[in-house]
């Protein structure tokens, strides 16, 4: 699977994504993961990504045009157009289903927003679907990108040791699982349970 993240902070996304069950299927090979800069696309010495909107209103909103030219800047790093996601609160709600969904994708585009959110011209344009990690407001979609990166990258097949563990943990048929407990039998003042 091949995944690019359009970002104002590619080493935000890049750094955090270099450990754990990403960091691994992107070690062997089985996640490819690039960031695109929309800065890079920008006419200006100060490389503005951001603007007013119109009719008013608090914040900034970023700009169609250098998001238009990074968008079409990742589509490039694919073989097929990927699927285009951005994430905003407005999204469908991301869960376990939907990160399984993801996950059987050849490729992915995720869109950052920052500021107030971007134009929606290129939503229009390019977004395949909107996803939303929780009803809250983010600085930004960056984090938002990493958890359903973080998500989807257990389904990807041979990225966990054991392809049972994803197809059995919690939230896979609905419900959480039970509490777990390790060895010793006794430890911090407590036991076990009999049953187990």
């Amino acid at each position: 699977m091949k995944i690019d993240v359009v970002t104002l902070f590619p080493s935000m996304v890049e750094g955090l994504l270099e450990d754990g069950v990403v960091g691994q299927a992107i070690k062997s090979g089985k996640l490819e993961l690039s960031t695109t800069q929309p800065r890079d696309f920008t006419e200006d010495v100060h490389k503005t990504v951001d603007d007013r909107p119109f009719g008013g209103g608090d914040g900034m909103l970023m700009m169609a045009t250098p998001l238009d030219s990074a968008l079409k800047s990742a589509y490039s790093k694919f073989s097929a157009k990927p699927h285009v996601i951005y994430l905003s609160p407005q999204g469908r709600p991301l869960n376990d289903a939907k990160a399984r969904e993801l996950a059987k994708r050849d490729g992915l585009v995720f869109v950052c927003g920052r500021y107030a959110g971007v134009d929606q011209r290129v939503i229009n344009r390019h977004v395949d679907e909107e996803l939303s990690i929780g009803d809250y407001v983010l600085s930004g979609g960056e984090l938002a990108a990493m958890v359903t990166i973080d998500a989807l990258a257990r389904f990807i097949p041979g990225v966990l040791g054991n392809q049972v563990s994803s197809e059995n943990e919690s939230l896979a048929g609905g419900l959480l699982e039970e509490p777990q407990f390790t060895r010793p039998r006794e430890v911090l003042e407590q036991g076990v349970p009999d049953f187990l």
